[in-house]
């Protein structure tokens, strides 16, 4: 249903075509912002080329929202007769008026980098701009002041969405690194784990060797002490077998 209006309702077509342009220049306007404040100089041909790329997509933008401003022209004086209804036309002004807005905000920003520059063309003003008047994009709806609050409205709530996206940015960051850091500290744990274990198999094989060893110092032991007893013994007895025949021979003889 929603596909077949949008085919048959020209103002959704350009609508579709405005917002995806304003996804597009709202990254010039600010990259165009940051070189501006970074440079020190009106010649510098990274501001030339930036501001020159966002005063295309303005032009465009200006033409696709003058079509819009004519549509909602067309239709607000008998919205019934073209199948729409009183809300549907208010919310159309809204959108006019709040994208012309921000397309005037965007062109105040290069008003004032060319403020100087501005009597050098030739004596023309801030009209003698190539962009449209910011002032074609008003449709007056009975409401004053609705279309700014909205559009300042829409704007705190982009921001902070943008601020909101950034922090969860952060957030998943923080939570990553913590992620690594536990899981560093989860492996530095089975590591040391792992060394104590063969530290208490190391300890254990050095106590059994040790009692091997000290057991075989026993044994040493006692075979040299017994070895030695015997030997005293065999030397007593053949001291003795000696005397015994030298004092037979002595009484031979």
């Amino acid at each position: 249903m929603m596909s077949s209006t949008n085919e048959e309702d020209p103002f959704l077509q350009v609508q579709q075509d405005v917002l995806a342009q304003m996804e597009q220049t709202r990254p010039l306007f600010t990259s165009y912002l940051r070189i501006r404040s970074l440079t020190t100089t009106q010649t510098s041909p990274e501001l030339a080329s930036a501001r020159s790329d966002l005063e295309s997509a303005l032009e465009s933008l200006a033409e696709d929202l003058a079509d819009l401003v004519e549509s909602v022209k067309a239709v607000e004086d008998n919205p019934a007769l073209f199948g729409l209804t009183a809300h549907e036309v208010q919310r159309r002004k809204r959108l006019v008026q709040e994208i012309g807005g921000e397309v005037e905000d965007m062109r105040d920003e290069l008003k004032k980098h060319i403020s100087s520059a501005a009597p050098r063309r030739g004596g023309a003003g801030a009209g003698g701009s190539d962009l449209p008047d910011p002032n074609a994009f008003a449709i007056a709806d009975g409401e004053p002041g609705e279309g700014d609050e909205d559009y300042a409205a829409e704007f705190e709530q982009r921001q902070q969405q943008t601020m909101m996206r950034e922090q969860d940015e952060h957030l998943d960051g923080v939570f990553q690194t913590v992620g690594n850091l536990r899981r560093m500290a989860d492996d530095m744990g089975r590591e040391m784990e792992e060394q104590m274990e063969m530290l208490e198999t190391t300890d254990t094989l050095a106590d059994r060797v040790g009692g091997r060893l000290q057991t075989g110092m026993d044994k040493m032991k006692y075979v040299i002490r017994h070895n030695e007893d015997r030997l005293s013994s065999w030397c007593i007895g053949l001291l003795i077998m000696v005397l015994c025949i030298l004092l037979v021979l002595l009484l031979i003889l």
